[in-house]
């Protein structure tokens, strides 16, 4: 599929992504850099980091291949995400950017640790652990959309292709950090606008338009509808079931750690609005793409559904145009692999190398662990991706899922709720990832999506809780009182 246009195109990408890295690699000098940038993101830089590291090589690949298979039913999921961004960046962003220079968080486990003023750790710790778990498995899904690509263009092994997409990640995260994640994802955040925007209107113009994907949707039975007649409660449990995507915004680590790096609070408005245009139009073209693959393809492209927006780049467009439309692809893929090593390499430095091993370790020490930590990560999550059978929507699903249920009510509580304990955020928590793994591995997540049962489960244990062991330490009580007045 690859031409000598496409493979130059793609190489001046790649050679500019490390270029980045290389730029920020100079200009990191103390961990706070490394992780958060020196709460010194702009509001273009936090809008469209913060979108595209949510919305990765799922939004290209595995939402339109999602669509071509069952139909535009699939399109919950979207409105779910859609809701549930807008909700976080309105909800969470202003107090957790506040709540989080306060009590001198990097990462979304000390800041659970420091908010309730846990005297074990056990906060800090088990959401540690959680964070590379669940990570690892994403970080995962994501090195299989990049072996997914690369096979298909350049006709590489898919092995070699992951391996390949891994080392290019690695490079500039292990180099630049939070810096150069950032300002990587404010390009690549631009690119998938542009291609998600540009492919499906000249694929409409040039395809037969709507009435094309109507004929193609009814020779394959599949429902143009978002609401199948007759589906009685099934139906409505499906609905439910795939609008709480929207319910893991609130407890997504490298996206939370967008709003902790903002400049100042003030800004976050603006960046509002530019997220919520972005992923709003981002969703919808994606939807189009699988609509106008199912006109242009009988059967799944490549054998693998998730394939149809690289395919269609192939067939609609001249190598060097199609060559840009296709790093951007890659884009969504890294914009989301890059934030999430480096939330992991966040949790393994701060949570567990400095707490633990060595609490005197220097800044440079534990930039350097950081970059570590990169690697050895990296190196899990291709192993988990080297199955050529991944899917990369259900490996999302699973991250996206288990992030949701144990951080999401733990989040919420902590920025609206001065009554909440430590003891009740710790239980909450590991009820609501305990809930969710078990639910997924006996079966039921075919019938309701493991993060709905996991977040009530969650949120009601912390609730019951802070009514037996109710908030007693007065610092807790004035440190939220004074975070509070100060944003009013």
């Amino acid at each position: 599929m690859a031409t000598l246009a496409t493979t130059i195109t793609f190489a001046i990408y790649l050679v500019f992504l490390l270029c980045v890295g290389f730029f920020f690699y100079k200009r990191t000098h103390n961990l706070e850099d490394y992780l958060l940038g020196g709460r010194s993101m702009g509001v273009w830089v936090t809008a469209l980091s913060a979108q595209a590291s949510d919305m990765s090589g799922w939004l290209l690949l595995g939402l339109p291949g999602a669509v071509f298979l069952y139909g535009v039913g699939q399109s919950w999921i979207a409105i779910g995400l859609f809701f549930g961004t807008v909700l976080n960046w309105i909800l969470v962003a202003p107090r957790l950017r506040v709540f989080t220079e306060k009590t001198n968080s990097l990462t979304l486990s000390s800041f659970f640790e420091n908010r309730f003023h846990d005297p074990t750790g056990l906060l800090r710790i088990i959401s540690a652990i959680i964070t590379l778990v669940f990570f690892t498995i994403y970080a995962s899904s994501g090195m299989a959309g990049a072996g997914k690509l690369f096979e298909a263009m350049f006709g590489v092994p898919y092995i070699l292709a992951v391996i390949g997409g891994c080392i290019v990640i690695v490079l500039y995260t292990f180099l630049g950090g939070f810096l150069a994640v950032c300002w990587t994802d404010l390009f690549q955040g631009a690119l998938m606008f542009f291609s998600i925007l540009i492919i499906p209107i000249f694929a409409l113009t040039t395809r037969g338009g709507f009435d094309a994907i109507a004929a193609a949707a009814d020779a394959k039975q599949i429902a143009l509808s978002l609401f199948v007649p007759g589906s009685g409660i099934a139906g409505i449990i499906a609905i439910i079931s795939t609008m709480a995507w929207g319910l893991g915004y609130f407890g997504q680590p490298h996206i939370l750690a967008r709003f902790m790096s903002i400049k100042d609070v003030k800004d976050l408005s603006r960046s509002t609005i530019i997220a919520t245009i972005w992923v709003f139009i981002s969703l919808g073209g994606a939807i189009l793409v699988g609509l106008i693959g199912m006109a242009m393809y009988t059967e799944a492209p490549g054998g693998d559904a998730e394939k149809v927006f690289i395919y269609m780049i192939g067939d609609l467009f001249n190598p060097w145009v199609g060559g840009v439309l296709l790093a951007a692809i890659l884009s969504a893929i890294m914009s989301t692999i890059d934030s999430q090593l480096l939330v992991s390499s966040s949790a393994l430095t701060e949570d567990f190398y400095q707490k633990i091993i060595n609490r005197d370790a220097s800044e440079k020490e534990l930039i350097w662990i950081g970059r570590i930590c990169v690697i050895v990560i990296s190196l899990i999550a291709m192993a988990l991706a080297l199955n050529p059978k991944s899917s990369i929507l259900a490996l999302v699903s699973y991250a996206w899922g288990g992030f949701g249920a144990a951080f999401g009510p733990v989040v919420l509580m902590a920025l609206f709720s001065k009554r909440t304990t430590w003891k009740s955020a710790l239980a909450g928590m590991i009820t609501g990832a305990v809930v969710c793994v078990l639910w997924k591995e006996v079966g039921l997540g075919a019938q309701m999506y493991e993060i709905v049962p996991g977040f009530i489960a969650n949120y009601l244990v912390i609730i019951i809780l802070n009514s037996i062991i109710p908030q007693q330490d007065m610092a807790v009580v004035r440190e939220y009182e004074s975070v509070m007045e100060s944003m009013q």
